[in-house]
């Protein structure tokens, strides 16, 4: 007796969905990033400063509890051959502060008018920021990367540009500096990155498997860390009006060009990287943390570097729409390359 015949099943995705979701664009931390942009213009005081929810102490614990959890999971011998890796730090730094700085100088001409001028100095000045920190090496994680060249990069990135930043906007926008203030600065990176770094690094031997069985949790943890912090950068921005003086065809104008500053260092990082035979892991780290730049420190230092500055909140402007457009662009990349990692 003939047993029936069974037929496949059959999905009823529609395909465009399908399209999305092989394209990790229905990742849900891509989509939260959107929701959270989308929240915080719709209650932009709930997450500003004048909220009564201690929004800095939550945020910066969460930096630090990331660094200390990524810390856990390295010991010393990985994190030494991490930082004898010479030549991709040189890659990644030198594309931070040099490369980034030279092709806003590159576009000046193109900007000349009043108006237009003060917008290059804007662009100039998100060119010559640090890497991010959590975001650059979060993003190395999910992609499967060199995590202890990544924290190194983004560590050293991000002390190197209290110095370097305030350099180059002396010298071609010519700012003060406001030195004393910018070592508080590094007095905080050092307690929310290198102490809880170092702490964690201590712990391994005796939690590092523990870390290890749980890296999974932990992502979600580090990028639930990311939503708060774009939550309440993106708050204060609409609290203060910082998008009210740009029309929408700026706004689209100005989000393609950093798109194109983003894909243009995307391309010539990967080029470098290739050039010189770098592994998969460490051409991970290079491509993320060298297209990155700070909004937390470029909003720190726009407050020190511009005190009198009535353009402070236009200045900001590229440096929100690069750090959307960098999270996002760079999401669903580390979420592709990911893949193609054993978890």
């Amino acid at each position: 007796m003939s047993s029936p015949t069974t037929s496949k099943p059959t999905t009823s995705e529609n395909p465009f969905v399908a399209l999305l979701r092989r394209a990790g664009l229905l990742d849900w931390f891509l989509l939260g990033l959107m929701g959270t942009v989308a929240l915080a213009y719709l209650v932009p005081d709930v997450g500003s400063k004048a909220s009564p929810i201690p929004w800095k102490l939550l945020t910066t614990t969460g930096v630090a509890l990331i660094f200390f959890f990524y810390g856990l999971r390295l010991n010393l011998e990985k994190l030494k051959a991490g930082l004898r890796n010479w030549k991709l730090h040189t890659v990644v730094q030198l594309t931070t502060f040099v490369v980034f700085p030279l092709l806003a100088l590159a576009v000046r001409p193109f900007f000349g008018n009043e108006k237009a001028d003060l917008l290059w100095q804007s662009i100039f000045f998100l060119c010559t920021l640090p890497s991010t920190v959590s975001t650059s090496v979060v993003m190395v994680g999910i992609a499967g990367g060199n995590l202890p060249a990544a924290i190194f990069n983004a560590s050293i990135s991000s002390l190197i540009g209290i110095f370097l930043t305030p350099i180059w906007t002396s010298l071609i926008l010519h700012t003060g500096t406001g030195n004393g203030q910018l070592w508080g600065l590094a007095l905080d990176l050092t307690w929310q990155v290198v102490l809880p770094v170092v702490v964690g690094v201590l712990l391994n031997p005796r939690f590092g498997s523990f870390a290890e069985q749980h890296k999974q949790t932990l992502r979600t943890f580090d990028q639930i860390v990311i939503l708060l912090i774009v939550f309440t950068s993106f708050c204060e921005s609409f609290a203060e009006g910082v998008f009210r003086s740009y029309i929408p065809t700026d706004v689209l104008l100005l989000g393609l060009g950093m798109v194109a500053l983003y894909f243009v260092i995307f391309a010539l990082v990967w080029g470098l990287s290739a050039l010189l035979g770098f592994t998969r892991e460490d051409r991970i780290v290079a491509l993320f943390c060298g297209s990155k730049k700070s909004l937390v420190h470029g909003s720190v230092m726009a407050s020190l570097l511009f005190p009198a500055t009535a353009a402070t909140g236009a200045l900001l402007l590229p440096l929100m729409l690069y750090h959307a457009l960098q999270i996002i662009l760079a999401s669903v990349m580390a979420q592709r390359m990911g893949q193609k990692t054993t978890i």
